[in-house]
């Protein structure tokens, strides 16, 4: 699945727009890694602990929202970001959102069209896939 952030995916033309699709998850700081987090901005510089929580919670709100954007019938997000917050003291909410789309690689010709597009184009269907949905290897 193809997710940026820009509103277009250059050499791809959006032929279907699905809406909305998010994915959300909220951490509970545990009193280990808190005690820990503490301790060591005292000092200053990076919390590992913070960083490794704040980077599963990324990966698994992006799985979500791709997740809602296939049941949808997507092959991209366009416009996702990120966005999260503090609920209470020990709390963390990630979300992850963009709009689930259809989108068709362009063809040689095609104003517009990239290598890479025309690249897609030419390859053929691959377990059942529309034709142009490959990526190259």
């Amino acid at each position: 699945m193809i997710i940026v952030t820009s509103n277009e995916i250059p050499g791809y033309r959006i032929e279907a727009v699905f809406g909305e699709v998010m994915g959300l998850t909220v951490r509970a700081r545990d009193i280990g890694s808190q005690f820990t987090a503490g301790f060591r901005s005292l000092g200053g510089g990076e919390l590992p602990e913070m960083t490794q929580m704040l980077y599963e919670s990324r990966h698994e709100v992006m799985n979500r929202m791709v997740g809602e954007a296939q049941q949808r019938g997507a092959n991209a997000v366009v416009a996702m970001r990120f966005d999260s917050s503090e609920l209470g003291t020990t709390w963390t909410e990630v979300c992850a959102y963009g709009t689930a789309v259809v989108a068709v690689p362009l063809g040689a010709g095609e104003t517009g069209s990239t290598p890479q597009s025309e690249w897609l184009v030419q390859q053929p269907a691959q377990n059942g896939a529309q034709p142009g949905t490959a990526s190259p290897q």
